[in-house]
């Protein structure tokens, strides 16, 4: 948590600092107008990392539409700091569903690819609007162990789910604009158009497949209506360009299940630099915190931890590398394709749970 609230004061301190360089800025250059702002060319890095979402807003009358493919992959476990190995798990982790009474399920590797489809309108030159709908494939391998106690391997299976995510709506509303710094708020509303009833079939102690409800870590939505609040700065000059972002999910309620995900805060703070207006290459730091899930769903009782609704959430802080490129003449003419790739530096988790290895996104924008 000190890492956590360390980067918060970070992220804080670059947009106070920011405000106080604009108004100095505003103060010295009252020349600056519409034509000069209407004037600038773009370039590759006017948008964030990839990897950041309601990063920027569009003139009045604006549109753009953009595609992101990201893929985590996730493998080993953990609790709190430590890692442990699924013997450790299956031999001193108790199984709240007792019997068995330890955990006799592990999970190994998981990999979660997610289609992302956007669109963006301004209507105003201060107000942005954006919707995001997701596809999302989750795949997870587990080692089963057989019986009811011991280290005897039985075998090994793998999950999969497939299908439309949550969908989200967002309002991004200027608050401060000059010709280097850029402050705005988010503020959008997740709908629960995923699926939380997913089934496949499973590998049990006792050496029988039957099809049961997946555990939470592989249903396609929360099954509530998230409030999606956020507030974002950023800023270029010359070859530099630089921002941050708060942003947090907030669940309303229980689900049709009866349980609700933990809430979520994160916040990111980044550096680009622009080679050639064409293209920039980025580094980012972001820290996020997520709690554990309250409520259960009593379909979902496997001696498996993510069966658990304890063993969710946690610290984590990573650091990501990436970069932009923006076409500037020929049929392509205004297409930006971007990339980023992110590990973790540090996991503290609510285990015994699955730690990040690392995610890379891959996106296409095009405005008009």
């Amino acid at each position: 948590m000190k890492t956590l609230i360390k980067t918060g004061l970070c992220a804080a301190c670059i947009i106070t600092g920011a405000f106080t360089t604009a108004q100095q800025a505003k103060a010295h250059e009252a020349h600056f107008g519409n034509v000069e702002q209407s004037a600038k060319t773009s370039n590759a890095d006017d948008h964030a990392p990839i990897g950041v979402m309601g990063d920027h807003r569009h003139k009045a009358g604006e549109w753009m539409v953009s595609y992101r493919f990201m893929r985590m992959h996730m493998e080993g476990n953990r609790d709190g700091t430590d890692s442990l190995s699924p013997d450790e798990i299956v031999t001193t982790t108790p199984n709240p569903f007792a019997p068995p009474p330890t955990l006799r399920v592990v999970p190994l590797e998981m990999d979660i690819d997610m289609h992302m489809l956007g669109g963006m309108y301004a209507p105003s030159d201060w107000l942005t609007l954006m919707v995001m709908g997701q596809y999302i494939d989750r795949e997870m391998e587990h080692l089963t162990y057989a019986g009811m106690a011991g280290t005897t391997e039985l075998g090994q299976f793998t999950t999969k789910v497939q299908g439309i995510g949550d969908t989200s709506l967002s309002g991004l509303i200027g608050l401060y604009d000059d010709n280097i710094h850029h402050l705005h708020l988010n503020a959008g509303l997740s709908l629960p158009t995923g699926s939380i009833k997913e089934e496949d079939d499973v590998l049990t102690p006792m050496g029988t497949t039957p099809r049961l409800r997946l555990p939470y870590a592989m249903q396609l939505g929360s099954g509530t209506y998230d409030l999606l609040p956020g507030l974002t700065y950023y800023g270029n000059q010359d070859n530099w360009g630089w921002g941050a972002q708060y942003k947090a999910t907030i669940r309303t309620g229980e689900n049709s299940q009866d349980y609700t995900l933990g809430d979520k805060h994160q916040i990111t703070a980044w550096g680009s630099y622009l080679w050639t207006p064409s293209f920039s290459t980025s580094l980012r730091a972001t820290a996020e915190t997520e709690g554990h899930i309250d409520g259960m769903d009593s379909d979902i009782t496997a001696p498996v931890q993510t069966a658990n609704p304890d063993n969710y959430g946690g610290e984590r802080l990573s650091l990501s590398a990436g970069a932009n490129y923006l076409f500037q003449a020929g049929p392509l003419q205004g297409h930006r394709l971007a990339f980023e790739v992110t590990a973790p530096v540090y996991q503290d988790l609510n285990g015994p749970q699955m730690e990040r290895d690392y995610a890379v996104t891959v996106g296409w924008q095009k405005a008009f």
